[in-house]
């Protein structure tokens, strides 16, 4: 969420920077400009009146000591009269915070100027692409093959929960597991701690890391006891540090989790979901950076680094996206997008998006840091994906088919204990 100090001190620049998103925000940032004068307006009387009822109370204090109490009656007559007046402007002074909070959450984040122009995700950039063996006529699709060698039950999975819940059995469960071992294990080698966290969030939480309002249609809840089932891993683990002040020498702070995801895809329809292209229920490994303004850039392309490398021990041809405007998530100031090779699909498929937030979300969640002159300000928050499983699991089997089985990568094997599914 941006703040209302910031959007009014830079009217012009937000505006300008948000239609890189193709995102008009005149009428909104009229509108606040509009509302926040009002409440300067109603904090001066507000203040004001308070100032007049304590020096109200003071003179009453006088006159008792010196024992001349006429004039008392009428004072607290004032008093009174003041306070019912501060409480209306109270409820107005509420009201208009209330609407100017309303309308920042309709706000997106404001794109780092790198970021590239475009209105859609053809638009997008490539900045990195390994050579690819396209068009292989050979290559079975994953769902075939995961039928074939009998490790992923699609349809005992449908009639379990429905469509989008695969049941992944045998050596299919193994490598699930593998994937998430190892991932972990990269992620803790490369100095984050893991976390382990609830799956289950409530509705500050969801608010905080942007998922509310924004995404509220693609998540599932549980309306009984007001939480949601988290979309990724960052929602909780990120909302480790709500409402916290962080020591400026603790940063960074770097977490990593394994955790299920659950997205409703409401509206997701065709090829493009078959298989293990899109799921309902998946799971996901997450690196989360709680960093300094000043270093967060430097952070993210760590992150794009780290990355790109564990995906190159996968031995996966992969290639690197940066998101153009009209892209980018509402969260996001920039984003890089990491997409690896479906050969008998012949396309790209996402596996990652690594994200620096700057102070959008931690306004949002009041997450600060002192510095070392004990004053506070706002982090800047980073996530990525370290990896997404579905599409990763699919990429493998796809490409390290062969007549004989799949293969599994080496770096796994230590893992799975087998180097081929047949």
């Amino acid at each position: 969420m941006l703040r209302t100090s910031y959007i009014i001190n830079n009217k012009e620049e937000v505006i300008k920077n948000l239609k890189k998103r193709n995102f008009n925000a005149e009428d909104l940032v009229s509108e606040i400009v509009s509302l926040d004068e009002k409440r300067k307006l109603i904090q001066i009387e507000y203040e004001a009146l308070l100032a007049e009822v304590n020096t109200i109370s003071k003179e009453i204090g006088e006159l008792f000591k010196s024992g001349n109490k006429e004039e008392v009656p009428k004072l607290k007559e004032r008093s009174l009269e003041i306070k019912n007046t501060t409480k209306t402007l109270s409820d107005d002074l509420n009201t208009v915070k209330a609407d100017i909070e309303n309308i920042l959450h309709q706000i997106p984040n404001i794109p780092h100027e790198s970021v590239p122009i475009g209105k859609s995700s053809e638009e997008n950039i490539v900045i990195e692409e390994l050579k690819v063996n396209k068009h292989n006529d050979k290559k079975l699709p994953h769902w075939e093959l995961a039928k074939k060698y009998n490790f992923i039950d699609f349809e005992t999975g449908t009639k379990i929960s429905g469509s989008g819940f695969p049941v992944y059995k045998g050596k299919g469960a193994k490598l699930q597991r593998a994937l998430i071992s190892y991932f972990l294990d990269y992620n803790i080698n490369n100095g984050y701690e893991e976390v382990q966290v609830p799956y289950l969030v409530n509705e500050d939480s969801a608010f905080g890391t942007g998922q509310l309002p924004d995404k509220e249609g693609q998540m599932y809840s549980i309306e009984s006891d007001n939480l949601y089932l988290i979309p990724t891993a960052e929602v909780p683990i990120t909302n480790i540090f709500r409402n916290e002040i962080i020591d400026q020498l603790d940063l960074p702070i770097m977490k990593t989790g394994y955790s299920p995801c659950f997205r409703r895809e409401a509206g997701s329809y065709g090829s493009h979901v078959r298989g293990l292209n899109r799921l309902h229920q998946f799971d996901k490994v997450e690196i989360v950076r709680i960093e300094h303004p000043e270093k967060s850039y430097e952070a993210l392309v760590k992150m794009r680094d780290e990355i790109k490398k564990l995906i190159q021990n996968l031995e996966l041809p992969y290639r690197i996206l940066s998101l153009c405007g009209g892209d980018l998530g509402f969260t996001s100031a920039l984003t890089y997008d990491f997409e690896i090779y479906s050969p008998a699909q012949d396309k790209w498929l996402e596996v990652s998006s690594v994200s620096n937030f700057e102070s959008f979300q931690a306004n949002r969640l009041k997450l600060r840091y002192k510095d070392v002159n004990g004053k506070t300000n706002l982090a800047h928050t980073l996530n990525g994906s370290s990896l997404a499983l579905p599409r990763v699991l699919a990429s493998i089997i796809e490409n390290f088919q062969t007549d004989k089985g799949i293969l599994i990568p080496k770096v796994l094997h230590k893992y799975t204990g087998f180097s081929i599914i047949n």
